[in-house]
């Protein structure tokens, strides 16, 4: 590839600790780009990321942002989770320098067709799925972008006739314009109310997913999910729907690309889920150890209480939920869980109180302060037969480095179990 950043200077604002920064970083480098990176997290809160980096000539100033390094700079690299009103983006601005994401970098270059898969649950599942359909048939087909996998890493591997699937969360998508040739929207429910006003404009910061699509292009969208049908109606693409579920989004997505029957039916038999999501972690004494860590909201962790009393209607469900909240309502989960939920383990944070004003009658609250601790208790509580379902509703940095370090904590706990 063309080092079209070549002694260029880029800051990379937001390191993180999944592999977006990481990956952007390892991308400039190689690039000879002049490549500094911030954070306001600290090299100790970093380590697991800054390690990836060793060996690569990166200045890092970490704990801090500094002005200068959005002034005196070719280009700024925002971390999704940046938010668009950081006064250092601003100062970005006003010097007119360039701010833009790894997601939109991969777009100005990647010479293959592009498949996005978004929406407010079962992206991860419906991009997985996808990936895993077109590899059937064709050879060269990557699977990148929140699904934890930075696109800059796979770009290099990337020919014409590749296929290209990138899982998008609003965040990678509010800056974004331009749009995959096939762009999937799975469900709309509110979420990240802690950054965005509403949720119009959380369906707003969605839209780039088609907002820049062309004729030709192709978005398909969810019939039964009501904020997502009304899409239809602004799109300048042709639009095509799926019933209520990832497996059929995906094999919408299978049909357009002419995978075969038989490559659908065997894919589908061997599928397992994904890792973090209504993911079997053990069943110990006949109880079932659920991780669906990835459930950061009300609506999600319904869907899970759901599924598993309509699978295992006899069962009793020990729920463990709570964190941070992201200024949504829980009135709805609180009705579901008197319903369908036999206890409830509470991890700490401000969501937690939130649930539990919604259940003064529900008397079995208990309120733990560690993963472990939440599964011990669960643990005592269930009977042969019961589900512990990790399903938390809540953004999780108060307690862990994020929702994938909250559910290998869950996993760490479960397995010390099973050593007793």
């Amino acid at each position: 590839m063309m080092k079209l950043f070549k002694n260029k200077k880029v800051t990379i604002m937001g390191l993180g600790l999944l592999e977006g920064g990481v990956g952007a970083a390892k991308f400039f480098c190689k690039q000879g780009a002049n490549v500094l990176v911030t954070d306001l997290k600290t090299k100790k809160q970093l380590k697991e990321s800054v390690d990836k980096l060793k060996g690569l000539s990166i200045e890092f100033v970490l704990g801090k942002h500094r002005k200068e390094d959005f002034i005196n700079t070719d280009l700024v690299i925002k971390n999704p989770s940046v938010p668009a009103d950081s006064s250092y983006l601003k100062i970005a601005k006003k010097h007119k320098i360039p701010i833009k994401n790894d997601i939109s970098i991969f777009f100005d270059l990647c010479q293959a067709p592009i498949i996005g898969i978004t929406g407010t649950k079962g992206k991860s599942t419906t991009a997985t799925l996808i990936y895993l359909l077109l590899k059937k048939k064709y050879n060269k087909t990557f699977l990148a972008g929140n699904i934890g996998i930075s696109p800059l890493e796979i770009l290099s591997k990337i020919t014409k006739k590749s296929k290209v699937i990138l899982e998008l969360s609003s965040f990678e998508l509010e800056d974004l314009k331009q749009s995959p040739h096939v762009a999937v929207i799975t469900t709309l429910f509110p979420d990240h109310l802690n950054r965005y006003k509403n949720f119009r404009e959380y369906i707003e910061a969605k839209k780039p997913i088609f907002k820049y699509q062309k004729k030709n292009d192709i978005l398909i969208l969810n019939y039964d999910n009501p904020e997502v049908k009304k899409l239809a109606s602004e799109a300048p693409s042709k639009v095509l729907f799926f019933r209520n579920s990832c497996i059929s989004a995906a094999l919408a997505v299978a049909k357009l690309f002419k995978i075969s029957k038989k490559d659908i039916k065997k894919i589908l038999s061997n599928f397992k889920g994904v890792p973090n999501r209504q993911e079997l972690i053990a069943t110990k004494k006949g109880v079932k150890y659920i991780n669906d860590t990835t459930a950061t909201t009300p609506q999600s962790v319904i869907l899970a209480i759901n599924t598993f009393k309509k699978r295992f209607p006899n069962s009793g469900i020990i729920l463990i939920a709570g964190g941070l909240d992201k200024n949504l309502n829980y009135k709805n989960l609180a009705e579901e869980i008197k319903r369908n939920v036999n206890s409830l383990i509470l991890l700490p944070g401000t969501t937690s109180k939130k649930i539990k004003k919604g259940l003064e009658k529900f008397d079995k609250i208990y309120l733990v302060k560690s993963m472990r601790e939440a599964v011990k208790k669960a643990a005592r509580l269930a009977q042969k037969g019961d589900i512990v379902l990790l399903s938390p509703g809540a953004a999780s940095f108060n307690l862990f480095k994020n929702e994938f370090d909250r559910g290998e904590q869950f996993k760490e706990a479960v397995k010390n179990l099973l050593k007793k």
